[in-house]
């Protein structure tokens, strides 16, 4: 099998395919993330606390000559999208969760089994005369 063959079948099977989507779909998802959180979160929750740090914008915000407001927003939109991810996730399993089946009724006994139930009655009553 040629090199540009092999290739072919592995650029081109269905994983590759759907992880290639998965990353494009994510990119999209982030940067929805990114002005879900700056232009809506950090105006109606954080807006009350950077006003207080006499604070902007939440990039400003540094302690030290540390500016960690670029990394609390980072953390903020990582919390997001992993408890989007997580809803998605439990919403999908519980669609494709099948209903558990109940515990199979034993099938009642065969011929041979019933002939040896009687032989064994037969034997007990002989034996108690």
């Amino acid at each position: 099998m040629g090199f540009v063959k092999e290739f072919k079948e592995f650029a081109f099977k269905g994983n590759v395919l759907d992880l290639a989507v998965g990353v494009i779909i994510g990119a999209a998802f982030s940067a929805i993330v990114k002005s879900f959180v700056d232009d809506i979160i950090t105006p109606l929750l954080l807006n009350p606390a950077l006003e207080k740090a006499n604070v902007k914008n939440i990039a400003e915000l540094s302690w030290n000559g540390v500016k960690y407001g670029n990394f609390l927003s980072a953390i903020l939109s990582f919390l997001i999208v992993a408890f989007v991810l997580f809803l998605l996730i439990k919403g999908i399993n519980s669609l494709s969760k099948k209903p558990e089946e109940a515990p199979a009724v034993p099938a009642g006994p065969t011929e041979d089994q019933k002939l040896l139930m009687e032989i064994r009655d037969l034997l007990k009553a002989k034996n108690n005369l």
